[in-house]
């Protein structure tokens, strides 16, 4: 059976950036991508700040090299970009990825596009973008555009999406099926998700402050990220320079309620929890947590709880990166990894930035400046609705 899994390649497109250098700078600089909006079209642009990425949908074509003529999504185009990085930054050659699997992650989908055009469906009009609706073509067209044929498949559990499609990628390589996986998510903003959010009293109209007792919601974000994940036999054998190793990872679901967690935080604790079984590792060998850390009132107290759960009075130094992108839904997970795996090529904990004033019910502070320590192990947090909980652990 194949041994370790790892990391050969890693692309990110972000509201701080749009390639890994960029995101780099902007999380040592404290530069958030939470701004007012300018690209997208609703009557609530000048009621809430955003992590949105300044580029147009036809900029976004442009960028991507593809085909202006087809019905492209923001969703996939932003996939498009971050995955093109990642098998770049790999070196996968084109015979590679004939054989190469994609899982993909996305919440969003094409609504994006299928949402501008309801009335005109109703009416027999603009068929070609129905079939961009669904999650799954996002996946698609990125395996088109790039040449991916071993394998596709699509996930969608809500925000913890992107760890998912790491972890179903690391089971494939371990059982043999694939040789290399290009797993993680991508999602574009929309009314749909912003009117949802607004409906559910979560979203902050100023900047979010995760893990604060003043919080009072999450600013929605979009992105795309994409690692390259293989086995070390097959690094090795191509010659390719590891970035990490997945470590460790583990999904749970505490079945708790459509949008909040369990009090005790139960699904946070066991995913994290499996995490550590899976890597072989005690407590006290995470170096550093990016937490899920959404700025909502039920998230950061419960993740607080799981926290004090597992790591007792030892918890490791924590921050949530989520004021620096927005909550990027379906592509968090695997935006943070990118983050995580930067944090141990750096030697660096990034900043929970607009934190002022513990929680009453967790007093737990997190890192608020950037640290520089030695890092082995990252473990990071996606907590979904409906309960889907799931932690990934990054090693040196």
């Amino acid at each position: 059976m194949p041994g370790e899994i790892v990391v050969t390649g890693i692309g990110i497109v972000s509201a701080i950036g749009l390639d890994v250098q960029e995101t780099y700078n902007s999380l040592v600089n404290y530069k958030t991508g939470i701004t007012p909006l300018t690209i997208l079209d609703t009557v609530h642009k000048d009621e809430f700040l955003m992590g949105e990425i300044k580029l147009t949908r036809q900029e976004l074509i442009e960028k991507a090299g593809v085909d202006p003529e087809k019905s492209w999504t923001r969703t996939a185009l932003l996939g498009i970009l971050a995955a093109q990085q990642a098998i770049s930054n790999a070196g996968l050659s084109g015979e590679e990825l004939k054989e190469a699997g994609l899982i993909s992650a996305s919440t969003v989908g094409g609504m994006d596009r299928s949402e501008l055009y309801y009335k005109g469906f109703l009416e027999g009009e603009h068929k070609e973008f129905i079939d961009t609706h669904h999650a799954g073509d996002s996946t698609e067209k990125i395996a088109e555009t790039l040449g991916i044929k071993g394998f596709l498949s699509t996930v969608s559990t809500a925000c913890s999406s992107s760890l998912n499609s790491q972890i179903l990628g690391a089971k494939m390589l371990k059982s043999g099926m694939l040789n290399q996986v290009i797993v993680g998510g991508t999602d574009a903003l929309s009314r749909f998700t912003l009117n949802g959010f607004n409906t559910l009293m979560i979203l902050d109209r100023n900047h979010c402050r995760p893990f604060d007792a003043t919080r009072t919601g999450l600013n929605l974000g979009e992105g795309a990220a994409f690692l390259v994940l293989e086995t070390e036999e097959s690094a090795n054998t191509a010659g390719r320079k590891i970035i990490a190793r997945l470590a460790g990872y583990g999904n749970a679901n505490d079945a708790n309620h459509q949008t909040a967690t369990s009090d005790d935080g139960d699904g946070p604790f066991l995913s994290m929890q499996k995490a550590l079984k899976v890597a072989n590792l005690k407590p006290e060998e995470i170096d550093y947590i990016n937490v899920h850390g959404t700025g909502t009132g039920n998230n950061d107290v419960t993740e607080g709880k799981a926290l004090i759960r597992l790591f007792g009075n030892n918890i490791p130094p924590f921050s949530s990166t989520k004021a620096f992108t927005g909550h990027t839904l379906g592509a968090a997970g695997v935006v943070e990894s990118v983050f995580s795996i930067l944090a141990l090529q750096h030697q660096v904990v990034f900043p929970n930035v607009n934190f002022k004033e513990v929680i009453p019910e967790i007093n737990l502070k997190p890192v608020t400046e950037i640290r520089h320590q030695e890092i082995n192990y990252v473990m990071t947090n996606s907590f979904g609705f409906g309960g889907n909980d799931s932690s990934v652990i990054f090693g040196k």
